[in-house]
């Protein structure tokens, strides 16, 4: 079979493996649609969070098809279609497990869960980082169709977060200086767009919200001044939910604006326990995420996809796909 390998720090290569055996309680999938994340990038760099090894087949947003159930799984038969979740106890899947980049993978039952029919293997492979967008909504406390939102930053996360406040509906103003990616976000529901690199970006904001700024900001770029200035943009006891990682990064904010307009503020990481609900949103919703997707590539190209990745920044998520997706 053929499979996605980082081999070393910055080597990486499609090679021809032996299918997988599976224990009693594992399932043999095959890979219909895998995304690529900046996580493996890292991984690729040798940077990622926790211990791994090289050689390693990276893949954590994919979707695949039951091709062989363990005997002592009850859960599952071949044809089902399933996505699945990559943190598992201390172990990550797709790092420091091998992942869903190869024609076939193996995973435990209990990992995975089903997908119905109205959800594409392309949208599959999209229930990962859309997952983590949708826990955003989640946790900025009953959103709907009375709140203003500010996204800040439309990548793959706050692409998400828009078509999840959208779907809710939630007015959502995206903040976000691409023109491509702003019209990724209108796509998914963004009601208006406006350029964080403004000079005029609050007064902006404040016009928008007819002076009260926003009842809620979802901060999804992870950059420093992204953070501080969704203090300013949030209106009275508005709901502010971090999402965008930087570790150690720092910018000037008027901390002050937490007492006088007695805001709420969290942090989250990834989507811990809503992949049932995620899935289900997906599929009564209607939503569709594959404007997303802006490269697709054959899993035999695997590498080209990763290439394309690493040279062109423009890109929001790329796929790379089996012959049957």
């Amino acid at each position: 079979m053929k499979a996605l390998q980082f081999t070393a720090p910055g080597e990486y290569a499609v090679n021809d493996l032996a299918v997988p055996g599976i224990a009693d309680d594992e399932v043999l999938l095959a890979s219909r649609a895998v995304g690529i994340c900046h996580s493996d990038i890292e991984l690729l760099e040798g940077r990622y969070i926790i211990p791994f090894g090289y050689p390693i087949i990276p893949g954590h947003e994919w979707s695949a098809e039951v091709m062989e159930v363990g005997s002592k799984v009850t859960t599952l038969k071949p044809g089902d279609r399933v996505v699945g979740e990559c943190v598992i106890g201390v172990e990550h899947f797709g790092f420091s497990i091998s992942g869903a980049g190869a024609e076939f993978f193996v995973a435990k039952a209990d990992w995975l869960h089903k997908i119905p029919d109205n959800v594409s293997w392309t949208q599959g492979a999209l229930v990962e980082p859309f997952s983590c967008g949708y826990y955003a909504t989640v946790r900025a406390d009953n959103l709907d169709g009375s709140d203003t939102a500010v996204v800040l930053g439309a990548g793959p996360i706050g692409l998400g977060v828009v078509a999840a406040a959208a779907a809710k509906g939630t007015r959502v103003i995206v903040a976000e200086p691409s023109a491509d990616r702003v019209a990724i976000a209108q796509r998914l529901g963004a009601d208006v767009a406006v350029d964080p690199t403004s000079d005029t970006f609050l007064d902006e904001v404040q016009e928008l919200t007819g002076g009260k700024g926003a009842s809620v900001v979802f901060e999804a770029s992870g950059k420093p001044t992204a953070m501080a200035s969704a203090l300013e943009v949030a209106g009275f006891r508005a709901r502010i939910v971090y999402i965008g990682i930087d570790v150690g990064g720092s910018a000037p904010a008027k901390l002050g604006l937490f007492q006088s307009k007695e805001l709420q503020a969290r942090g989250i990481i990834g989507s811990p326990g809503v992949w049932p609900q995620t899935i289900a949103f997906l599929a009564r919703t209607g939503i569709d995420l594959s404007p997303l997707v802006t490269r697709t590539f054959p899993l035999a190209d695997a590498d080209q996809a990763i290439q394309t990745v690493l040279e062109d920044k423009s890109q929001v998520k790329v796929h790379y796909t089996s012959d049957a997706a």
